[in-house]
């Protein structure tokens, strides 16, 4: 079987296989949780497919013109693409740096740094394109830039780089000056879908450093990788400064490697067409929504409670974007979770259906959303091609999933199971002292969405199981620093009656349910995950077991997780696929590791001059074409 991009090298180009990644949004195991964003989701997340194209109609090559502004509520933890982590700092980044493909509005590959192809889902060969070049001194970009990297840092066993686990038992070879190879330990027909073979380019001479000490450290916090001092002409812009509270700005890149790719359109080749480009963070929602009205920023995610006043505006552009990051309550199950009392209930499959029956999801996305999100029953939207079908999947928080007898009732099912005596007493759910249950929930500070939904599920949770929440406000990258992520420690523990090691602990699942983060926490809203429509295999990350190399939250699953993923992965054709990946998202429908809420629908508003931006899943993928109307 022979993968092949709809979009090719020209025909004076040697083509043997191909390559792929793609520009922002998901990286690897980066990327997987992004912050929520702003509400309704952000701007530019092109981890897509499917629909129409925005520079449809388009005969002239676009004039560069004016400088392209955007807001978001969010600042960045870090730019350094090889540890990223965040959605919003992988648009920053992605503003001046490419990835390696893409995928467009028909869901088909597009190469960008290189091509990737197969022949049998084993072997992939990677074609980097040619003329790519870093900033001085660091010279051409070559396949010994990604091999270099990938050996020396995402196979080694100290840097912890984002996509590390993602080459794991990966065999990678040099064969020629602009190629290499990847053997996997097993075919993968998905394996671009995936997203793991995604790369960010790095000069090998800003890594030797760093790899001849092994010193993690001082790779995460250059200065070079911090500030993309070397992205020479791989990126469309030229990043002038990033003030760490404030966001980013950027100069167009006159160098821009698009300009000259043989694969693209002719509209792209003066690409891009702005003389700059800027990210403002800015926390006050109202001062977001302001920028946009005024014209001071040419885009911003709009909430659902202002889509139809802005929809109505003139002076700005409203689209209503499918995406597959969610909205999850997430719940802590290790050992600083659950602060109410002694146990954790959190640990308990008829608890977290609890939870999920209380939470009606038919008035949260009508009274909250105003209709325009999905509700959320498994790890995949309906509009999947993979979504197993409503008659397997239990939907809680809707019809008899809903409300306080059927909550009280799983949640004293998870009580039989606790060392510990918690009961109801009247309308009150108590400990075993009789105090009243209280639980603490953190939402994104500066997101009137999330904000909505936190107290929405305090008031479901206090009028159907008894629980009293304290919703507070926090910075996203706070929670990130101090409360999601810990330092990797590894252990061991017993995980329905077998050992369980882990071997690679990593920030974000840093060992058994005994390693904590800095700070306790019980509920939050902060943070929502790619549910991976291309590719749910993707999800393995976070589900194929304890450990799990995405796992803030100590999810244990009770069912065959890893055996089931591994069927999936040994899939011959698709319709084996399809019926690992039904019998994985009916599990997690009914084991619900995230209490599963709902999926907006990114509403983005626009400068109704700027032309490129399209109602899709695939909204982005054409960034370099972006312009405004003459």
């Amino acid at each position: 079987m022979r993968r092949r991009s709809k979009i090719g090298y020209g025909a004076g180009t040697r083509v043997d296989r191909r390559q792929w990644l793609s520009m922002l949004g998901a990286v690897g195991a980066a990327g997987l949780a992004g912050c929520s964003g702003d509400d309704g989701g952000s701007p530019e997340t092109p981890d897509n497919g499917g629909g129409v194209r925005g520079l449809d109609g388009i005969e002239e090559r676009p004039t560069v013109s004016g400088t392209y502004d955007t807001v978001t509520s969010a600042s960045f933890t870090t730019l350094n693409p090889l540890y990223n982590t965040e959605s919003g700092a992988g648009t920053a980044i992605g503003r001046a740096l490419d990835q390696g493909y893409t995928f467009d509005a028909d869901d088909e590959y597009v190469p960008l740094l290189y091509d990737m192809s197969t022949d049998d889902g084993e072997v992939w060969v990677f074609d980097v394109r040619e003329g790519l070049t870093f900033s001085d001194p660091y010279g051409a970009v070559d396949a010994e830039s990604f091999v270099y990297q990938i050996e020396e840092l995402h196979q080694s066993d100290w840097a912890l780089t984002a996509n590390a686990t993602d080459w794991t038992g990966v065999n990678v070879e040099r064969t020629g000056k602009r190629q290499f190879q990847a053997e996997l330990p097993e075919p993968q027909l998905l394996w671009p879908e995936s997203f793991d073979p995604l790369e960010y380019p790095i000069p090998k001479g800003v890594l030797e450093p760093y790899v001849d000490d092994e010193n993690v450290e001082g790779l995460r916090q250059d200065e070079e990788l911090l500030e993309l001092r070397f992205s020479g002409n791989l990126g469309a812009f030229v990043l002038d400064e990033w003030d760490r509270g404030a966001g980013t700005t950027y100069t167009r890149n006159d160098e821009y490697y698009i300009q000259d790719a043989d694969n693209w359109s002719d509209l792209f080749s003066n690409a891009p067409y702005f003389e700059g480009a800027s990210i403002s963070v800015v926390e006050e929602q109202a001062s977001r929504l302001g920028a946009l009205e005024t014209g001071e920023a040419d885009s911003a995610s709009v909430p659902p409670e202002r889509f139809e006043e802005f929809d109505n505006d003139p002076d700005v552009s409203m689209l209503q974007i499918p995406q597959p990051f969610n909205r999850i309550l997430s719940v802590n199950m290790r050992d600083n979770g659950w602060n109410a009392g002694p146990g954790n209930l959190f640990r308990y499959v008829a608890f977290r259906q609890a939870i999920a029956t209380a939470i009606g999801t038919d008035d949260l996305i009508e009274g909250v959303y105003r209709g325009l999100a999905e509700p959320h029953h498994t790890w995949q939207p309906a509009w999947s091609r993979w979504y197993p079908g409503d008659d397997e999947v239990p939907f809680f928080g809707t019809g008899d999933r809903y409300g306080a007898g059927p909550a009280r009732e799983l949640a004293t099912t998870a009580f039989d199971r606790s060392a510990f005596d918690y009961g109801f007493d009247g309308d009150r759910m108590v400990t075993p002292e009789g105090d009243q249950v209280t639980l603490d929930v953190y939402h994104s500070a500066g997101q009137e969405t999330a904000q909505l939904i936190a107290e929405y599920a305090a008031q479901e949770l206090d009028d159907n199981l008894g629980i009293e929440l304290d919703v507070q406000a926090i910075d996203g990258v706070r929670f990130n620093n101090e409360f999601w992520t810990a330092t990797p420690e590894g252990g061991t523990d017993t995980v329905a009656g077998e050992s369980v090691r882990w071997d690679a602990p990593t920030p974000n699942n840093p060992g058994p349910r005994s390693v904590t983060s800095n700070e306790e926490w019980d509920m939050s809203l902060v943070f929502g995950l790619n549910t991976y429509p291309r590719n749910p295999l993707t999800n393995a990350a976070f589900f194929d077991g304890a450990n799990a190399r995405y796992n803030p939250v100590g999810y244990y699953p009770e069912f065959d997780a890893g055996g089931l993923f591994e069927r999936a992965r040994t899939a011959a054709t698709e319709e084996e696929l399809a019926a690992a990946f039904a019998d994985v998202f009916v599990e997690l429908a009914r084991e619900q590791p995230y209490v599963m809420l709902a999926f907006g629908d990114s509403l983005t508003g626009y400068n109704p001059d700027l032309r490129g931006p399209i109602e899709d899943f695939a909204n982005g993928w054409n960034a370099p074409g972006w312009h405004f109307a003459e």
